[in-house]
């Protein structure tokens, strides 16, 4: 197997598990309804329309990310959506471990760095597009 066969192989792993990932978890946020998430992006100051970004971080921009279309622009996405995240929810974690000893904002920085890989190598050759 050739490197470049190798690179392309390791970009679709990478794809598929962030896209597959994010967008389970972005279902759960579906599932409850986005009124708790509305509330918190209105007590942080921003008008309650952002919370509809949700569905773009982690429901759009992870199909985007597994199919390959777009999918720089959907790592993108899944990049604003973390940091977000991070600043509405996850900001008063980040110098914490979580009960099992790992970093209590591991997920969203996996998923955040994830996405950046994605932005930058692009989707490699298995994809619908390579952008």
């Amino acid at each position: 197997m050739n490197s470049s066969t190798q690179q392309d192989i390791g970009k679709l792993i990478l794809r598929i598990a962030l896209g597959v990932l994010v967008f389970l978890h972005g279902l759960s946020k579906l599932e409850g309804g986005l009124d708790g998430i509305v509330k918190l992006v209105e007590t942080q100051g921003f008008p309650g329309v952002f919370a509809y970004g949700v569905i773009v971080g982690e429901v759009i921009a992870p199909l985007l990310v597994i199919t390959g279309f777009f999918a720089r622009i959907g790592g993108i996405l899944i990049v604003v959506n973390m940091l977000f995240a991070l600043y509405l929810v996850h900001l008063g974690d980040i110098g914490h471990l979580n009960q099992q000893g790992g970093w209590a904002i591991e997920l969203q920085v996996m998923f955040l760095v994830a996405g950046a890989a994605v932005a930058l190598l692009g989707p490699g050759r298995w994809a619908f597009n390579q952008r």
